[in-house]
């Protein structure tokens, strides 16, 4: 299994023709490096398609994940704000899966209204 301690969700969208060395190049540049044992997810303009980056320390693995109806829940943040988000696990899970990885706080817990 590849070891992951941080995942880092890249809020700018990407053309997912791109492959490792071009995401490579594009978590360097908002990073300043790529870190060991950290993710990188970009999606596409439409938030139909992710694709992870994974460097595990010796080199980078990448996956791609494509939804056939809907899109991915995709962070919007306001102009000139830093280009990638932290996720924990829970939010990384929901997030692949086509959830509202955002409002899971609020999922928690049911309240009656």
């Amino acid at each position: 299994m590849i070891r992951i301690d941080a995942m880092w969700l890249a809020v700018d969208p990407i053309d997912m023709r791109a492959g490792p060395e071009r995401l490579l190049a594009r978590v360097v540049q908002v990073f300043g490096a790529a870190q060991g044992h950290h993710g990188y997810l970009f999606a596409n303009a439409r938030g139909t398609r992710i694709k992870l980056l994974v460097h595990d320390g010796f080199g980078v693995w990448c996956a791609a994940r494509r939804l056939n109806a809907g899109h991915f829940t995709w962070a919007r943040v306001a102009a000139g704000a830093p280009g990638a988000l932290e996720l924990g696990r829970a939010q990384f899970d929901a997030l692949v899966l086509g959830l509202p990885w955002q409002r899971l706080p609020e999922l928690q817990c049911i309240t009656r209204a």
